[in-house]
């Protein structure tokens, strides 16, 4: 999305504007290597791992809105079966004569296809007042946008203050979230053409990413923590 865009275009300028910036030693380039800049990526990406349970509610709820309408379809069918072999049973009856033995349990059956051919009705009328599919889009385009920069951001500010990476869990599992975002984002044309291998494989991208993303959130914190130890305002 455009505010996606706008935040990886800004990050580009802002690194574009600091040629020097890996090269600061003690303080040197002062709010760069502040706590300001320090907590952006904790903040930000806080912030990004609320939107991908959000992305991941709308992208499931969205997938439900689909399944329903072939659900209320497979239904009918089922439904249309049975009132034609009650037709068949009563259509020859005169009016006012009593109905076949066999009637009763069909007109059960057509009655229960139909209360759940309503209630389903119901529930995809619900989801599609939702709006489901812009909001899962948008949402996807900000994390895509806004979480890989500052995925980025995270280790160049590490690298401003310390000199070096600290290579680990965080930072690999941090690479495995924007690969597993990247490669669910480019599932999106194949998917939009209506292939359910790509939607499967999108669904299971961003479980990943999802999944990596929660493990992370422990070493986060102690990250964060001393960045807050051996960082100063600004």
């Amino acid at each position: 999305g455009m505010k996606g865009a706008s935040a990886a275009l800004g990050m580009a300028l802002i690194a574009a504007s600091q040629p020097d910036a890996a090269f600061a030693k003690g303080g040197e380039y002062g709010i760069w290597e502040g706590r300001i800049v320090s907590l952006a990526h904790p903040v930000v990406m806080g912030t990004m791992y609320a939107a991908s349970a959000f992305a991941a509610f709308t992208g499931f709820q969205w997938r439900r809105l689909r399944e329903i309408g072939n659900e209320i379809s497979d239904l009918k069918q089922q439904q249309t079966a049975v009132s034609k072999k009650l037709d068949a049973l009563t259509g020859s009856l005169d009016e006012g004569a009593p109905k076949p033995a066999g009637a009763a349990p069909l007109e059960a059956e057509v009655k229960s296809f139909q209360e759940q051919i309503d209630s389903l009705s119901a529930t995809r009328k619900e989801l599609a007042a939702g709006n489901l599919r812009d909001k899962h889009y948008q949402v996807g385009s900000v994390i895509l946008g806004l979480g890989t920069a500052f995925a980025i951001e995270g280790p160049v500010n590490t690298f401003l203050r310390a000199q070096k990476l600290f290579p680990g869990p965080h930072l690999y599992a941090g690479a495995g979230v924007v690969v597993a975002w990247a490669m669910a984002a480019s599932l999106v044309p194949l998917m939009s053409k209506g292939k359910e291998s790509a939607r499967s494989a999108h669904i299971a991208f961003n479980v990943l990413a999802l999944g990596l993303f929660t493990w992370q959130i422990p070493t986060g914190w102690q990250i964060t923590q001393k960045v807050i130890e051996f960082t100063k305002f600004p």
